[in-house]
């Protein structure tokens, strides 16, 4: 595979490709290598660095050594063994393949620690299923305590219509609801959390946000996009205990789908939370925590300073900012009318003028920033944005995002693009930070919701690497399940899980490249290409044990792999019983 396909520099990939199992070429003069701290011995090991001979061809191993945080070595049996010491902790593969550790390039961490301890409504089938998960909820509440949650989704639903806060009135009990759509962009509220949010017939829509309404005009209940804000303003903040304990929960589940890194768009308290963590040595992931775009400068570069950029276990990365919302809930921003909503267009998030301005400004002061664009309309804000900000960037000869004028600027799910956009990505560098899990879910509407012109060239990740973009891939969990299997069984086959549907296969992905936009892609796109993405000496000791070579088997079992052991610098922070 060329690992320039996941859009890495020319200078990285050659950089990376140390001579695995070179310390079994010492001269008898040297003193003796190190002794590892831990062995892991008759696998095969998936390295990620490409072969010297032959650029579609990724480097295989039998071994690694492990000493300290740090991969020592990469080889054979015999060569890694050699390595060996009176401390060394031994494991046996047994065989089983082995791969960089999942960097998850766009996840909601505190979220969907959140979503386990509320109400969860991924997945039910009708409206009665919603409304009996809820009515279990009530029974073991408190008078008056709020029920909270999500992950509803109607399009699951025989009748596909959003429930109304009259459907969830009959089974909440005085008490405020307010429940969350699966893509987080819409949300049912109750009448009794209306009224605390003090939304009546009178209420007017908000910038960038809509109260739906009946036929008389009377809320009923939907809140899309900036609407949510007022209910959310009036629900309690979760306590420190129960903050952590969700991300606690959360942290389990990466560490049990072999996802070593995870890029995080959670809120403050929850990255004092992860600082907690580590200081007790607990944690799991590493996490590179976003920050609010909106947010001042002066806020951020504070929140900037308060942790070292050089922790690789914990600190702040980019800054995240909305263009628009979902395709499922009809508020991605669209240069046409939905094709099954033909009054709508969605519902973009900035003015482009006051958008552009704080652009300039951020990328000034060297952050690097993503925006969440989905569709076609909100990723040219986004990328106008980017162009007027290189631009000034250029014209003050300034330096930004760590590394000279390597900006790194990204747009996160970029679901619906145009032929030209996606040239013009590659014309700014810009990265695609996207999700191949969501076909799974969106291909059950996203022709009715684009029509069939707009949606040839939807999820186009093989447009994007034959631009030379750079992919980097996550799951976008609780969005969508945390496992990165069924990402990487999307990219390769454009097929619903049950192989009956298929999306445009023209744009399917090798597993080869698919893995790579979880690996080396992701860790790219977070300026961390040179210390993890590939099993090479000098790199961080992030692994993860499959039951499967997944590069070798039928793409639907691909769908059925099990993680068996991941390794976070060095450390096993989960075994499989």
């Amino acid at each position: 595979m060329n690992l320039k396909t996941v859009g890495l520099p020319l200078s990285v990939l050659l950089s990376s490709m140390i001579p695995i199992g070179s310390s079994s070429g010492a001269h008898a003069q040297e003193p003796p290598a190190p002794r590892a701290d831990v062995i892991l011995f008759h696998g095969n090991v998936y390295t990620g660095v490409a072969g010297t001979s032959s650029f579609h061809e990724i480097k295989r191993a039998e071994a690694i050594a492990i000493r300290g945080d740090r991969i020592q070595a990469v080889g054979s049996n015999g060569d890694i063994l050699k390595l060996k010491g009176p401390q060394t902790e031994v494991i046996e593969l047994s065989g089983h393949f082995v791969m960089p550790g999942f960097n998850d390039a766009h996840l909601h961490l505190a979220s969907a620690g959140f979503e386990k301890l509320n109400v969860n409504l991924f997945g039910v089938k009708s409206l009665d299923e919603f409304r009996s998960r809820i009515r279990a909820r009530v029974e073991t509440a408190t008078p008056g305590e709020w029920i909270v949650g999500g992950g509803w989704d109607e399009t699951l639903w025989p009748v596909k219509t959003p429930p109304t806060r009259w459907d969830v009135d009959e089974v909440a009990n005085n008490h405020p609801v307010f429940l969350n759509r699966v893509d987080g962009h819409i949300a049912v509220a109750n009448t009794r959390a209306l009224q605390l949010a003090s939304i009546t017939i009178a209420s007017r829509d908000p910038k960038g946000g809509q109260i739906d309404r009946n036929a008389s005009g009377q809320p009923d209940g939907i809140l899309r996009e900036t609407a949510k804000g007022a209910v959310l303003s009036v629900i309690p903040k979760p306590t420190h205990d129960k903050r952590r304990r969700s991300i606690e929960t959360a942290l389990q589940d990466l560490a049990q789908w072999g996802i070593t890194s995870a890029q995080d768009n959670s809120s403050w308290e929850d990255f004092q939370i992860y600082e907690e963590i580590e200081r007790e040595g607990k944690l799991t992931a590493r996490i590179s925590e976003w920050l609010p775009f909106d947010a001042s400068l002066d806020e951020l570069e504070a929140k900037r300073k308060q942790h070292p950029q050089s922790d690789n276990m914990l600190h702040t990365g980019m800054l995240k900012g909305f263009m628009d919302g979902s395709l499922g809930s009809h508020t991605a921003a669209l240069l046409e009318p939905y094709a099954d909503d033909p009054k709508n267009s969605g519902l973009p998030q900035y003015d482009p003028a006051k958008l552009n301005e704080m652009t300039q400004e951020r990328v000034l002061a060297g952050f690097q920033i993503g925006f969440h664009a989905i569709g076609d309309r909100g990723v040219q804000m986004a990328l106008d944005a980017f162009a007027g900000a290189e631009k000034e960037a250029r014209e003050k000869r300034m330096k930004a995002a760590n590394a000279g004028e390597d900006y790194r600027l990204r747009i996160e799910h970029a679901q619906v693009t145009t032929p030209a956009q996606i040239a013009l990505f590659q014309q700014l560098k810009v990265i695609a930070s996207m999700q191949p899990n969501h076909l799974l879910t969106d291909m059950n509407w996203a022709r009715a919701r684009l029509g069939p012109n707009r949606a040839e060239h939807s999820y186009a990740w093989a447009d994007f690497l034959k631009h030379g973009v750079t992919l980097a891939f996550g799951t976008d969990y609780p969005v969508e399940p945390v496992t990165p299997f069924r990402g990487l069984y999307a990219a390769v086959t454009r097929k619903s899980e049950n192989g009956k549907a298929e999306y445009y296969p023209e744009e399917k992905l090798t597993i080869d490249q698919a893995i790579a936009a979880y690996t080396t892609g992701a860790a790219f796109a977070e300026f961390a290409e040179k210390e993890k993405g590939l099993i090479a000496p000098g790199m961080l000791a992030d692994v993860v044990v499959l039951d499967r070579d997944v590069t070798a088997i039928p793409p639907p079992k691909i769908l059925e792999t099990k993680v068996l052991r991941t390794i976070v610098g060095g450390k096993s922070v989960y075994e499989a019983k």
